[in-house]
């Protein structure tokens, strides 16, 4: 027999789903059987997979540890120690709480892994909330903590990530309905005096991984809005502050090449000239794209009321500062 007691990461589901996902091996005709037959049972009474769960509530397998462990088998490795691989680089944190974690993304690292033997940004949370303590392997299989919002690999700076399944809802609301602020600092070829706020239509190219910005609107496209503010200027770049007002892939980075002012570094939608400029003199490699400050939204309900208003900035990466102060632009 086995003791699951639900807690606030699985508190609010209905049993079935809890089981499909702790038996994730294990069909529904075989979870339903164990269900009438009382091989399963919740509080130490008869269920059918419907109830709602609450806190505390105590799920009891009456089943064989070979036959859990058989059905309980994990679809994927739950975290970069299980799997034997390197975690990747210390996390920088810029602030955490019980709910959730805003950390400073390396240049090179991707949010969420593209593919199995993939190390990203949501394997590093893992594997600190585990050696941290924080974390039980046990628990993976009914919640995994995730980061909510995506940067390019090479683009730095703020991300955001859900501890609990608290605090994973309201960064997930928040970021779809745009009531947080994001502002990202970014050096552009050519000379920027005015701040505009500029609008078009994207277009992906799921072949290519590219995107095309359009002035009027096209099949297949999306409208998008920019804003931005020029900081400081050289008359060969300009520092600029930039609110995305909507989320599209790609879109500060198309968005700011398609007026003209290329992101420095950007080897997708950049100069090639000006590219090999900054590799030489700089050591440059990638887009000087960094995910700056977000601002949370003013009015914030129970239990994130403490986080109303507050603002979270993350540091340039060594290179990008480097570099900005040398052209004086800081």
């Amino acid at each position: 027999m086995r003791l699951l007691t639900v807690g606030t990461n699985e508190a609010g589901q209905r049993l079935d789903k809890l089981l499909a996902k702790y038996l994730n091996q294990a069909g529904k005709g075989f979870l339903y059987k164990m269900l009438r037959k009382k091989n399963i049972t919740l509080n130490g009474k008869k269920c059918d997979g419907s109830e709602r769960l609450k806190e505390g509530d105590e799920i009891r397998l009456f089943l064989a540890d070979e036959t859990i462990e058989k059905f309980s088998g994990s679809r994927e490795p739950l975290s970069p120690t299980a799997s034997k691989q390197p975690a990747g680089p210390p996390l920088s944190i810029v602030y955490e709480d019980d709910h959730i974690l805003l950390l400073n993304k390396p240049v090179g690292i991707l949010s969420q892994k593209a593919k199995e033997t993939d190390i990203s940004m949501v394997e590093m949370v893992i594997s600190y909330l585990l050696d941290s303590g924080q974390l039980r392997e046990e628990e993976l299989k009914t919640f995994r903590p995730s980061v909510c919002n995506r940067l390019d690999r090479n683009t730095s700076g703020l991300i955001a990530a859900g501890k609990t399944l608290a605090g994973l809802q309201m960064l997930s609301r928040v970021l779809k309905d745009r009531t947080i602020q994001k502002y990202y600092l970014c050096i552009v070829a050519g000379c920027l005096k005015e701040s505009r706020r500029v609008e078009g239509f994207l277009k992906k190219d799921e072949k290519t991984n590219r995107v095309t910005v359009f002035q009027s609107e096209v099949p297949g496209s999306s409208p998008i809005a920019t804003s931005y503010v020029p900081l400081q200027e050289n008359g060969r770049f300009t520092l600029l502050k930039v609110e995305l007002l909507t989320g599209r892939t790609h879109q500060i980075r198309a968005h700011l090449a398609s007026l003209g002012h290329p992101i420095a570094g950007d080897h997708k939608y950049g100069s090639p000239p000006v590219n090999e400029q900054l590799k030489k003199a700089y050591g440059i490699s990638s887009q000087l794209l960094h995910s700056w400050k977000f601002i949370m939204p003013r009015t914030l309900d129970e239990p994130f009321t403490y986080l109303s208003g507050k603002e979270f900035t993350a540091n340039l990466p060594e290179k990008f500062e480097k570099m900005a102060k040398a052209e004086r632009l800081l």
